[in-house]
């Protein structure tokens, strides 16, 4: 397999998510990555932004106009929402493409249009797009030329609730989810709110009662369960780089008990090798996930009869963005899946 090479590019290369995935595939058997762009740092090494991978040989970063497809097998697009629509409609065929941007997770236009305020730019191309929650969809990944990878908070969200929802385990009303996120969820352009004596020392609500991530989640549950399912979905900013960990309150459905709720997920993941459920009662942390592709959970039952608390973790630059780009990446290539993620979490 280390005899195949699949040839990659990285469209956006200058943020958190170009640089995780320059990390993440620097060590991959498969991969070669032969075009770097980022429109603002053109023309600039890729050391020279990320010092900390200045030892790869990697080509120079450039504009995507300047970009030539023919050499290609492959694109991560790592551009700001809003901008990737275009871009990738204007690709030639044989270029797959892994979009990180939440600008085809949304399959309603109209939906689209309300949450991100504009028409959908390439709505005829929306009907080949598979959303690429690997774990759920993977045999559509697999032939899948445009794989739209899911949002950070929806990957745990989605993960916990949808086998429950599919099995009618739980009631698909009155769902809350309650986020934490690091701070490089907010992407690496300079933000008053996200200063460090803005962020340090505290924790914050953000987006309250209207995040975008919102609609993502519902898009995937409804799915799940055959109806519309409305989610009470809040985050919250924490003053650390990376994780997020949701604790997730759902009202269990007659006659079905917390153990059958941990059971029932235990059953779905068993064999997935980046979905990790502990035994029953105990939670998880974000630091037992940091800079790994793992997703963890834990089932507890709450003190609430009829109700259930599940807690999820990751790694939101990696599960939660590239880590699970990659793993994408590898389904629509037909590699291993786990090939270039075998990275076990940092700790402390």
């Amino acid at each position: 397999m280390s005899d195949v090479k699949v040839k990659v590019g990285i469209l956006g290369a200058s943020g958190y998510t170009g640089a995780e995935l320059v990390r993440i595939l620097a060590h991959h058997a498969a991969a070669e990555i032969v075009l770097l762009t980022a429109d603002r740092r053109a023309g600039r090494p890729f050391g020279e932004v990320f010092p900390h991978l200045a030892h790869l040989n990697l080509p120079t970063m450039i504009r995507i106009d300047e970009a030539d497809w023919n050499g290609v097998d492959l694109i991560f697009c790592a551009l700001p929402h809003g901008t990737t629509q275009a871009v990738i409609a204007g690709l030639p065929q044989h270029v797959k493409v892994v979009d990180l941007s939440a600008d085809f997770r949304l399959f309603d236009a109209a939906t689209y249009k309300e949450w991100y305020g504009a028409e959908h730019a390439a709505q005829d191309l929306q009907k080949e797009v598979v959303y690429g929650l690997t774990e759920l969809h993977r045999e559509k990944v697999a032939k899948a030329r445009v794989v739209a990878n899911p949002g950070c908070y929806p990957t745990p969200a989605q993960l916990s609730l949808t086998p429950l929802l599919e099995q009618k385990l739980i009631l698909s009303e009155d769902i809350i989810i309650d986020a934490k996120s690091g701070v490089t969820g907010a992407g690496r352009s300079p933000k008053e709110g996200i200063l460090f004596a803005e962020i340090t020392e505290g924790i914050h609500a953000y987006a309250t009662g209207g995040h975008r991530h919102a609609p993502e989640i519902e898009q995937g549950l409804s799915w799940a369960a055959g109806d519309d399912v409305i989610v009470n979905f809040s985050p919250h900013l924490m003053p650390m780089s990376r994780g997020i960990l949701e604790s997730i309150y759902v009202k269990l459905a007659d006659g079905v008990t917390p153990e059958q709720i941990h059971e029932a997920l235990v059953k779905r993941y068993e064999g997935e090798p980046f979905v990790r459920v502990l035994p029953f009662g105990t939670t998880p942390q974000t630091r037992h996930v940091r800079g790994s592709n793992f997703v963890m959970f834990g089932v507890v039952k709450d003190r609430v009869p009829g109700r259930v608390i599940i807690v999820g973790v990751e790694d939101n630059l990696m599960k939660g963005a590239s880590g699970q780009a990659v793993q994408n990446m590898n389904v629509m290539m037909g590699l291993p899946e786990t090939m270039g993620l075998e990275l076990e979490p940092l700790f402390p």
